[in-house]
């Protein structure tokens, strides 16, 4: 019996909503993108795609708007050590060995756009184990650990269906060119 492909639904509304953050032409990485929901729209904005998912069934769909990786980034190597990305997409996963990747894989300007499970999932239905939940302020304590700034975030509950999530879109901010110089008087 096939497995049911993930990632073939609408765009999450809140990939939607920051998107526009994006530099233009710019490159993003989806992470366990599925069949490529978020890539499609993205694409659609004139963005270079790259998802990475373990699901080649997936990943048949997901290529049609970028490039696609098949990897267990879980349990192996991180295939994109060294390269940079103006975005970096996560919605419904949660492996939290994989932040200094995720995090390193920024440009400066670049943007970090999530959404997933947060605790009280285990109350309306999976994932319902903690590993995979995040903790109350968990977003929040990364970006602010990797110096990052945060311009949406949202903790609680959704429904159709039910879950609770956290939501955060945060930016790398780029270096300044040329630091000001007051005059000293």
């Amino acid at each position: 019996m096939e497995t049911p492909v993930h990632g073939l639904t609408a765009p999450s509304e809140w990939i939607q909503r920051y998107a526009a953050l994006i530099r233009p032409q710019g490159c993003v990485l989806d992470v366990a993108c599925g069949g490529g929901r978020h890539m499609k729209l993205l694409a659609s904005m004139g963005l270079k795609c790259v998802g990475i998912d373990r699901s080649g069934q997936a990943l048949g769909f997901a290529g049609a708007h970028g490039d696609v990786i098949e990897a267990d980034i879980e349990n192996g190597p991180w295939p994109l050590a060294g390269q940079h990305f103006d975005a970096v997409v996560v919605t419904n996963y949660l492996w939290r060995p994989l932040w200094p990747q995720i995090l390193e894989s920024l440009t400066p300007g670049g943007v970090l756009i999530c959404e997933t499970f947060a605790q009280g999932n285990e109350t309306v239905g999976r994932p319902s184990r903690a590993d995979f939940l995040l903790a109350p302020g968990e977003l929040l304590e990364v970006a602010t650990r990797c110096g990052l700034r945060v311009v949406g975030y949202e903790d609680g509950f959704l429904d159709a269906p039910a879950r609770f999530v956290q939501r955060m879109a945060a930016v790398r901010e780029a270096p300044a060119q040329d630091p000001v110089r007051w005059p000293l008087v």
